[in-house]
């Protein structure tokens, strides 16, 4: 029998803005999807994995404050593989505070950038940035990916459903 729809799924956003209004709208859509994908999860379950990978909720949801790093404030990422694991001492409140406050930096670096032909701050092998158009498709892309990760996940944890 197929599940009803959850009353706290959220419909994607209705913009007719410009590019950037509509790609800065999708994306924080995504960002609250993941948001409320861990609101209220359980731990330690947050940490357990839900599949052979070891994929888990909160290895994702760090994995997703580096790349929003990486992309929008040009931090330094070590080993990627490792991103997907959350240090012992994080919580699911900790972490999503300080996703929320990459996010809010990232914002910021997309509202500077005055066209999104111009780099993003994300530095290629080769020295070269992508576009902030880029940016924000790869953004949108990686986020919502995860997104549905979790979403699973957070539903194998405790039968929590919606967007």
């Amino acid at each position: 029998m197929a599940r009803k729809r959850s009353s706290n799924d959220k419909p994607p956003p209705r913009t007719d803005g410009d590019e950037r209004e509509v790609l800065q709208a999708f994306l924080d859509y995504l960002r609250g999807c993941v948001v409320d994908k861990v609101y209220g999860a359980p731990e330690p379950q947050v940490r357990n994995p839900g599949v052979p990978s070891g994929t888990n909720v909160l290895g994702l949801l760090n994995h997703l404050i580096n790349v929003e790093r990486f992309i929008f404030l040009g931090e330094t990422v070590g080993e990627w593989q490792e991103t997907f694991h959350a240090a012992p001492e994080a919580t699911t409140a900790s972490l999503t505070a300080e996703y929320r406050s990459v996010v809010a930096n990232a914002n910021d670096a997309i509202s500077g950038c005055a066209d999104l032909n111009l780099p993003c701050a994300r530095q290629s092998r080769d020295g070269n940035s992508p576009s902030m158009r880029w940016a924000l498709v790869h953004m949108i892309e990686e986020t919502a990916r995860h997104a549905g990760h979790m979403d699973i996940l957070r539903e194998l944890i405790d039968d929590a459903t919606g967007r």
